[in-house]
């Protein structure tokens, strides 16, 4: 019989290794950081003793973020999933969240549907083996340091509909991370991180002003030209054509396509969003 207990630190190996058989190029430092900011939103399912799967969930208030479900392949169609699934939004409702938000493989959005998510849009999941760098002038641009978290904190919570700002604290504290803001007539219009892994980087998250696609792909290009010969990952809406022509002239080749899916009102609407992960948001 299946049930459900906390990840501890010491399940990082079995996480990374299951994760890892779909391809997520996932690090124990992504199961770390889960665990800093949501320490009882983090699953294993057991099925006796033995672990069988995992799941991760992160309250920002109203709006909730689910992720990483994995279930061995042996253990699949048995219920595993769902059993995972209904868990964690559970845990995120008791905690008072109205939206709940994941990425979905195209062919599970009809299971998610089942569960109560709605269809969004689409985002591509991009590698490059090797970034190329791309010149931009940084013009109006700033370093961003834990002293911008405040503002950064602002501008994302009004794209993202809820306050990230606990991610955002541990982001801009890691001196493996960086990022930049840009600045119109001393108002703060975009912010993009990139977080730095001990095998490869992570871009993200952008978020800008709608208004504001050409200081989106200036942020975007300036990343990625400190990011030169860097082996990557993004998570970019499918529909954002002009973030996408920066990233393949950088190098970036698409890994496959996710939905993002929602149960509850929607969210990161009305501005230039990239995820900042698939398991965060």
């Amino acid at each position: 019989m299946f049930h459900v207990r906390k990840m501890e630190s010491e399940d990082s190996p079995f996480a990374v290794e299951l994760a890892n058989t779909m391809n997520w190029n996932m690090t124990p430092e992504d199961f770390e950081l889960n665990m800093q900011l949501e320490p009882n939103g983090c699953f294993i399912l057991l099925d006796g003793s033995k672990p069988v799967g995992t799941a991760s969930c992160i309250s920002y208030g109203k709006v909730g973020w689910f992720g990483n479900l994995v279930i061995k392949e042996a253990h699949r169609k048995q219920g595993a999933g769902s059993q995972l699934v209904k868990h964690a939004l559970n845990y995120l409702r008791n905690k008072g969240t109205t939206t709940i938000g994941l990425y979905a493989y195209p062919y599970l959005t009809a299971f998610y549907a089942k569960l109560g998510f709605e269809r969004d849009i689409d985002f591509m999941v991009l590698k490059s083996n090797s970034v190329f760098a791309l010149p931009e002038s940084e013009r109006n641009l700033e370093n961003a340091g834990i002293n911008d978290l405040p503002q950064i904190a602002t501008l994302d919570s009004n794209c993202f509909g809820s306050s990230r700002k606990r991610l955002f604290n541990l982001i801009l504290q890691n001196p493996n991370n960086f990022g930049f803001i840009a600045f119109e007539r001393s108002q703060e219009v975009g912010y993009i991180g990139a977080k730095g892994f001990s095998e490869a980087a992570e871009v993200g998250p952008l978020i800008c002003k709608r208004s504001q696609p050409k200081t989106a792909s200036r942020l975007l290009k300036s990343v990625l030209s400190r990011l030169k010969g860097v082996e990557a990952y993004m998570y970019l809406p499918a529909a954002e054509s002009f973030l996408l022509d920066v990233a393949f002239k950088a190098g970036f080749t698409e890994n496959f396509q996710l939905t993002r899916m929602f149960s509850g009102p929607m969210v990161a609407k009305n501005c230039i969003y990239m995820a900042e992960s698939l398991e965060r948001g």
